[in-house]
């Protein structure tokens, strides 16, 4: 789920998706501008490795965020 939130004085977001349209990963989907954030909710599990810390700076469609660590029940091999 990404929640996006304009800033208290300048209140600018650009959004191009509609709500609950299914996005894929590294797809742009709008434009935060002055202040203004996104947040991003994801499922709490085992498989899931968060690679970014509160602070850091991304870049769109560029910046892994996380990572679905899948176990294959097979060989036991860690697949992404």
């Amino acid at each position: 789920i990404v929640r996006q939130i304009s800033g208290a004085i300048a209140r600018r977001i650009v959004c191009r998706a509609q709500q609950g349209q299914k996005l894929s990963g590294g797809e742009k989907f709008g434009m935060i501008k002055f202040g203004s954030r996104t947040e991003l909710y994801v499922a709490a599990g085992e498989d899931v490795k968060i690679l970014v810390k509160v602070g850091d700076k991304v870049k769109a469609g560029l910046t892994p965020v996380i990572r679905y660590e899948m176990q294959d029940t097979d060989n036991g091999k860690i697949q992404n």
